[in-house]
């Protein structure tokens, strides 16, 4: 797999300290806009001026957000988000495991990989909402929440969002909290084409990191194959160890991959080109995921202990301890706690600690009840036969 991407060096980048900055910081005490809004402008106008005199410069490292927290007093989160807004606007632009560098913004291409953010998308799906509902200028958008429960996003992001429409002349807002009603259509002056293009596709990094992965295996690996460590990993697709971990439970998932402890790690048990034609096969439907066969196990063992519950024992009894339940049906500790915690949450047991602690019968199950709830076949494989 070819990489096109360039991860520069920590080392050879220049941090900003917190002492350097000689701009006037905003006074967040009397605002009629978010804290987030007037740091991000702040941040603008300080980048715009420090540059301009060459106190700064493009690729320089920002101060941490923990520092600019502590010296703006506010927390970490709106320093974040701040960060993200100007991020948005091409002012800076944040790598992991490097930072926040100064972006060069009379340069349009990036040579830096670099996640699509869900602000952007955030955005999109404001845009779609008001083109959707034929809103007018000078019409009234539901609440931030209400918007963001629509659009599938986060409260925070939708309202970073809205924020940024406001800044962009789409929108204002009559109120000083973003979360409060008063969103009003501004302007319908933005391009609505791309909104609606089938190609228009919205990736996180996350989602390039994992098709990266596919082409990885496709075009290196075979089945039996062990993948290459997580570190290895990420120094190749210049991300994090965490997106890479992401990315990697998606495969497995997916039955790309299965992974096990120890010295074992990683291995290849199906390529990603075969997983497609391996569901078109109708025959393997019939087979329950691993997820959902787990489950079938677990309930198993809980409708075991119900039948030797409702056979032996009475209301009051004591039962008998995990270890002791785990040795007589030949099971892991941990399966019969699992199932201990379901039959507590159906009322048929409760536990007490103490030196006369341990597991009460507290309802007998009817010895008539359905032992399986559960049937260990694909659901969309069934419905051939619902007749």
């Amino acid at each position: 797999m070819q990489i096109n991407y360039v991860l520069p060096k920590k080392s050879n980048l220049r941090r900003i300290k917190i002492s350097d900055i000689t701009y006037p910081i905003p006074d967040l005490k009397l605002i009629d806009e978010s804290k987030v809004l007037v740091i991000a402008k702040w941040f603008t106008c300080w980048i715009d001026n420090d540059l301009a005199q060459n106190k700064i410069f493009v690729n320089d490292l920002l101060p941490t957000k923990a520092e600019f927290a502590y010296f703006l007093g506010v927390s970490v989160g709106t320093i974040q988000n701040a960060l993200r807004y100007i991020e948005d606007l091409g002012y800076v632009e944040s790598k992991q495991r490097i930072g926040t560098l100064i972006k060069d913004r009379s340069i349009k291409s990036q040579n830096m990989r670099k996640l699509t953010s869900k602000r952007e998308i955030a955005i999109i799906e404001i845009k779609k909402f008001i083109i959707s509902n034929k809103l007018k200028v000078g019409q009234s958008l539901p609440s931030s929440r209400a918007i963001s429960t629509l659009i599938g996003c986060s409260a925070n992001t939708t309202r970073l969002a809205l924020e940024y429409l406001c800044s962009s002349g789409i929108l204002s807002h009559t109120t000083q909290q973003a979360k409060d009603n008063g969103w009003i259509v501004k302007s319908l002056d933005f391009e609505k084409s791309s909104l609606t293009s089938s190609s228009v596709v919205h990736k996180t990094l996350v989602d390039k990191v994992e098709s990266d992965l596919k082409s990885y295996i496709n075009n290196n690996l075979k089945v039996g194959d062990k993948l290459p460590p997580h570190e290895q990993l990420s120094e190749l697709l210049k991300v994090s160890i965490k997106t890479v971990h992401d990315a990697l439970k998606t495969l497995i998932d997916e039955g790309v991959l299965l992974t096990r402890r120890g010295r074992y790690g990683t291995t290849v048990i199906k390529l990603p080109k075969d997983v497609m034609k391996d569901s078109e096969r109708l025959e393997k439907s019939i087979f329950a995921p691993a997820k959902d066969t787990a489950f079938y196990y677990y309930e198993k063992t809980q409708n075991a202990i119900k039948s030797m519950i409702a056979e032996h024992y009475e209301v009051g009894s004591k039962l008998p301890s995990i270890l002791e339940l785990s040795k007589a049906m030949d099971l892991s500790p941990n399966t019969i706690r699992r199932a201990f915690h379901n039959l507590a949450k159906e009322g048929y047991i409760v536990f007490s600690r103490g030196r006369y602690g341990g597991t009460f019968v507290v309802d007998i199950p009817q010895s008539g009840e359905e032992t399986f709830k559960w049937l260990a076949v694909n659901p969309q494989y069934a419905k051939m036969y619902d007749n």
